[in-house]
């Protein structure tokens, strides 16, 4: 998982702080495990500026998609995501 996020939640009579974490999705996820995900899970797909540290990217930031939620939620995302590639690599 990476950075928690901080969100403020503003009802009227006052602000609460909802601590979000954000689920980097790896290139080359297929899109139907992305799909998957956002139909099964309460969670918010954003974009994210990362650092690549591998290869000849040593150091470039590229344009990645997270999926964003709640601590316990962000948690079962990750791990159904990495099940659900597996089961696609394995087809």
């Amino acid at each position: 998982m990476s950075d928690e996020i901080s969100n403020e939640q503003n009802d009227g009579r006052q602000t609460e702080e909802e601590s979000l974490f954000d689920v980097i999705i790896p290139p080359g996820v297929p899109r139907s495990v992305i799909f998957d995900v956002v139909k099964k899970f309460d969670v918010e797909v954003v974009e994210r500026k990362e650092k690549l540290s591998f290869a000849n990217m040593d150091g470039d930031e590229r344009e990645l998609l997270a999926f964003r939620a709640r601590r316990e939620v962000a948690e079962q995302v990750e791990k159904y995501m990495i099940e659900r590639v597996r089961t696609f690599i394995g087809e």
